[in-house]
């Protein structure tokens, strides 16, 4: 739950108590949360002690971190979690990849076009098959 209010303080402590940066509350993943909110510190924090950028989150608040930065328009978001192999492609349980949130907005404002602009540029840097 620090995550998910910005307490970067407290995230940094409780991953230096040993802390698992996927560890769930009540089915949510952390990262997800920090991903939810905005909160870019946590995130990073979160990222670089291992946490997984492809988890689903689930309980009362669920989906992908990539996916909830490309429906939030958030791009350093989904940058830093890019940066740590988040993957644009892959669908949340209900269906949507990231790159689907990126471009299911009726209005297209600059913030949503940068979002997908960085997935779409995601997705051609993956490998190819074989």
């Amino acid at each position: 739950m620090a995550a998910d209010e910005g307490q970067v303080g407290r995230v940094r402590h409780l991953l230096a108590l040993g802390a698992d940066p996927n560890g769930r509350h009540e089915g949510m993943t952390p990262l997800y949360l920090a991903a939810v909110q905005g909160e870019l510190r946590c995130a990073a924090l979160l990222l670089a002690a291992g946490a997984a950028p492809n988890e689903e989150s689930g309980g009362p608040r669920d989906g992908l971190p990539l996916a909830a930065a490309a429906s939030k328009a958030d791009l350093p978001m989904a940058e830093l979690l890019l940066r740590y192999g988040a993957d644009p492609l892959l669908p949340e349980r209900e269906g949507n990849s990231a790159l689907d949130w990126s471009r299911g907005w009726a209005e297209q404002v600059e913030e949503h076009r940068a979002v997908e602009e960085v997935l779409v540029a995601a997705v051609a840097a993956q490998p190819g098959p074989g």
